[in-house]
């Protein structure tokens, strides 16, 4: 194993850890996620977010309030080689790279030239925020 990789893989894996532990776990119903949207405080502002991660599942995934009072749920994986991004107020920033998402996970900076993936979601009229995870936008 090169250094540059091994560098990769101990931060990749360091910054997991870390992540863990502010992690939400949620219980999925097959692919879907259903969040009730007064039980998520941070989601209920713009500029919130909420780390989850489906029991029994390993994948990480950012649900995010947007400013225009919508939502997006996004992989944390930066496409460029893997990292797990990093949330911001306004964006997503990559630690490796510096590659930088809009917190839609659209790509504002490379190196990466590909888009965070990003999941279907809807919100009931009872405050029921809806995630599909098997479904890519």
């Amino acid at each position: 194993m090169r250094r540059r990789q091994f560098v990769q893989l101990a931060a990749t894996s360091l910054l997991g850890a870390c992540a863990s532990m502010l992690v939400t776990p949620v219980t999925p119903e097959g692919a879907i996620v259903r969040l009730v949207l007064r039980d998520y405080p941070d989601l209920l502002r713009p500029g919130g977010a909420l780390k989850i991660r489906p029991v029994g599942k390993d994948q990480l995934y950012y649900v995010l309030a947007l400013e225009d009072g919508g939502f997006a749920a996004v992989s944390p994986i930066c496409k460029h080689q893997g990292c797990i991004v990093d949330i911001a107020r306004d964006r997503m920033e990559c630690p490796c790279h510096g590659s930088m998402y809009t917190r839609a996970g659209a790509v504002l900076r490379g190196p990466t030239q590909a888009p965070l993936d990003r999941f279907a979601v809807a919100v009931s009229g009872d405050g029921v925020l809806t995630i599909n995870l098997g479904q890519l936008l």
